[in-house]
């Protein structure tokens, strides 16, 4: 089933991954990321991101990080620990999201910066991505991500070979879960990181106390994901329109609508572009 919804392109590329060789090639005056989203379509909000700042990092222009707190938080500690100076474009709820701002947490160790906005891993990972060397003992899903990110560019630089893309494995999991639920079949989920939770909370996966003590940043995304779901699904449940710009919550929603037979109307469907730009095209065609 994984092959085959890759094989439609219903699943997009791993953003996490994708933004981390973009970042080692930006900083490392590579442009082999211009090059591979220059080819894509259909890439999502994050990604569009990323590929304005590929083109402008070299130059004065002001850097617009869309609606991603770890592209502004990346590239900020980039700019800190180079000294550049860059100013930053923010836009959507990212501009009401409380992200440290003192330049000094770049001589930080990795351990004090995953205490950070609500322990998010994204400034550990913007510090290993500037040339931190430390490795922790089990690292958080995306710091460890970002290990993996780094072993594999230097790699490929020294064999003179371009790096490898990952298709979003995340997501890859939620659908294929999400298709054998539509079925009716009995299915167990794991949820492995804080990205899960929207979908693991709304099919009963998980509850969110245990999210909460699990993912503490949970509380810091694009909407307060603890208080988003709880409220999101009260909503679909008595049929309310569902307000959220939340991508993931979103997402999840319309995935526990289908399988519910629930009628759920959304305000914001283009919000789902941030991570899914596919996901409208995979729910029409999987009913």
């Amino acid at each position: 089933m994984k092959d085959t919804l890759i094989s439609k392109k219903y699943i997009p590329f791993d953003k996490s991954w994708i933004i981390r060789m973009g970042v080692l090639d930006i900083i490392n005056n590579h442009n082999d990321i211009e090059k591979f989203l220059g080819k894509q379509k259909n890439l999502g909000d994050d990604l569009l991101a990323l590929k304005n700042i590929s083109k402008t990092w070299r130059t004065n222009k002001s850097l617009s990080v869309g609606e991603s707190g770890t592209l502004l938080r990346i590239f900020r500690f980039a700019s800190w620990k180079l000294n550049l100076n860059k100013k930053f474009i923010i836009n959507g709820s990212l501009k009401n999201r409380k992200i440290n701002n003192n330049s000094n947490i770049v001589n930080l160790p990795q351990k004090e910066l995953l205490k950070l906005d609500n322990n998010t891993s994204q400034w550990a990972t913007a510090s290993v991505l500037l040339g931190d060397r430390k490795r922790l003992k089990n690292p958080p899903y995306k710091l460890k991500l970002t290990y993996e990110a780094v072993s594999h560019w230097k790699k490929q630089r020294q064999n003179n070979e371009p790096w490898v893309p990952r298709f979003d494995q995340t997501i890859l999991n939620q659908a294929e879960t999400y298709l054998q639920l539509l079925k009716g079949k009995k299915v167990k989920f794991y949820p492995e990181q804080a990205e899960d939770f929207c979908f693991a909370y709304t099919f009963d996966f998980i509850t969110a106390e245990e999210g909460e003590k699990r993912w503490p940043s949970l509380r810091s995304h694009e909407s307060d994901r603890i208080f988003e779901m709880k409220k999101v699904v009260e909503q679909a449940k008595v049929g309310q329109e569902v307000i959220s710009c939340d991508h993931r919550v979103i997402q999840a929603i319309i995935m526990w609508g289908k399988v519910n037979k629930k009628e759920i109307n959304i305000k914001h469907p283009l919000s789902v572009n941030k991570s899914w730009s596919q996901f409208w095209d995979f729910i029409k065609d999987n009913q």
